[in-house]
């Protein structure tokens, strides 16, 4: 995939304080590297070439909550379209802004603790296979798969699909070869999936309000059926209810499950979800 060069506002503060240029991660801290940025006149040349005014640099510094990338000119890692507006946001990993709401938690914990609590739940282990329903930038997908699994990550909004092929933290989900993506709404997209196909599921859906269908007795219907026996899943739901409802939607998506055909449902509170596994056939 082609290099890109990441600024936030606080990386364009360091050039405009340092004199001559200045040494820069540009990954947005995915790794420890650094880059040489150089002062021309009144243009900082890049390591691919691209030259970028001062009054560029003075308006990145100034925009707190983006993220902007460099490939042959300056471009905000953002997108407006019918459907609203898309960007990344400069936490560490970054995380998805959709009209306004982030995709992960960063106020307890950062996106990537935040992945970690919802895999550390289910544990996916060398050679198993698992869904990850509704994969955003990815990092559920690649936390499993770093830990030998093979995965399929599902992903609705072709918007998000275009952010996570920017994101520097999302580059394994395309590289890394033990990622499969699938473009399409997960309610449809599970039904062509084989019966106990799966190990583990891990099912992060959009806010109940906004995806209603992937909270539904019917969809988890579904997820019993392509998981194997004693197969896992973890349900993020947050608690939405409680604060802004009086109803508690862990509830009632424990009471799906359970109808479903699942057991062992518990809270798993540090992942703000919940846990279930399908039963091991009986013998005989």
């Amino acid at each position: 995939m082609e290099e890109l060069y990441f600024l936030t506002a606080r990386d364009a503060r360091r050039l405009l304080f340092a004199k001559g240029g200045a040494r820069l991660n540009l990954d947005l801290r995915k790794t420890n590297r650094s880059w040489l940025i150089t002062l021309e006149g009144d243009e900082f040349v890049f390591p691919d070439g691209t030259r970028v005014g001062r009054d560029v640099i003075e308006r990145i510094a100034r925009d707190e909550g983006s993220v902007y990338f460099i490939r042959n000119g300056v471009y905000k890692a953002a997108i407006s379209s019918n459907e609203g507006f898309y960007k990344l946001v400069p936490t560490i990993p970054p995380t998805i802004e959709i009209n306004g709401i982030r995709m992960h938690r960063t106020k307890e914990v950062n996106p990537l603790q935040d992945t970690r609590n919802k895999v550390k739940a289910v544990k996916p282990k060398e050679g198993e296979t698992v869904l990850d329903t509704c994969m955003g930038l990815g990092y559920t997908a690649i936390e499993s798969a770093r830990r030998g699994a093979y995965v399929i990550t599902i992903e609705k909004d072709p918007h998000v699909l275009e952010l996570a092929r920017i994101n520097p933290w999302s580059r394994e989900l395309f590289t890394g070869g033990k990622v499969q993506v699938i473009q399409g709404d997960a309610f449809e997209v599970v039904k062509r999936f084989n019966d106990e196909t799966f190990d583990v599921v891990i099912h992060d859906p959009p806010r109940f309000s906004l995806a209603g269908h992937l909270y539904s007795e019917e969809f988890y219907r579904e997820l019993f059926r392509i998981l194997k026996p004693g197969g896992r899943l973890f349900h993020y739901v947050g608690n939405p209810g409680k604060r802004y409802r009086r109803k508690d939607l862990q509830r009632g998506v424990m009471e799906r499950l359970r109808k479903a055909g699942f057991v062992g449902v518990k809270r798993v509170e540090e992942a703000l979800g919940v846990v279930a596994r399908k039963p091991l056939k009986e013998k005989g």
